[in-house]
């Protein structure tokens, strides 16, 4: 059988203010109770698992996660700031109707472009791509034939499974990512990628 990674790549607990839509962005957002014990349960699915490395955007809400997980694993996580999520730049911490009511306009725009459009401040998803994908191909590359956990965002992780799949950037959105969800990716030495769960 041809020798592959595995990287199980893992979206965040629910955070406050789960309930009203809104874009978080690279905010430092708390996690709830619940999200927390979704952590717990994430560390009783994996722990079967052989998972030899654990990296992480370095925001909070997903270095606790890294810590609940890697610390049942005997895994030091690694933070990567490269796997925060999207900068959302002057839409940081608005909730998508404050948004819609307060710049329409650049709300219509960005629906418009997903792939391009970028808010004042903030990034747009080729930018995402261009520091998330980096950081994914080095990770397999140095975990060859391992099983590796990352903890990661709801628009990081949908940009890591369309490349996996070979899909467009703007397909963002036809992918699901649950709070505390579960993806498992297989990368093999000829450069294919199967995707072997999405949002489990």
């Amino acid at each position: 059988m041809t020798p592959h990674t595995r990287i199980y790549l893992i979206r965040h607990g629910q955070v406050a203010g789960f309930d009203q839509p809104r874009y978080n962005g690279q905010t430092d957002v708390a996690l709830t109770d619940y999200g927390v014990e979704q952590y717990h349960r994430l560390k009783e699915r994996l722990a079967d698992a052989k998972i030899s490395a654990c990296y992480t955007s370095d925001l909070s809400r997903c270095t606790t996660g890294a810590g609940i997980i890697g610390g049942a694993l005997g895994i030091e996580p690694v933070a990567r700031r490269e796997l925060r999520e999207l900068n959302i730049g002057v839409w940081e911490g608005l909730s998508w109707q404050e948004i819609k009511e307060n710049w329409p306009e650049g709300w219509r725009d960005r629906l418009a472009d997903l792939v391009n459009y970028r808010v004042p401040g903030g990034e747009n998803l080729l930018d995402v791509a261009a520091r998330v994908m980096p950081v994914i191909n080095e990770v397999v590359e140095r975990h060859h034939g391992q099983e590796v956990l990352v903890v990661g965002h709801g628009g990081v992780n949908r940009i890591v499974l369309l490349n996996a799949i070979g899909a467009p950037l703007a397909g963002m959105f036809n992918i699901e990512q649950n709070y505390g969800c579960l993806n498992i990716i297989d990368y093999y030495e000829d450069g294919r990628a199967t995707v072997k769960l999405m949002n489990g």
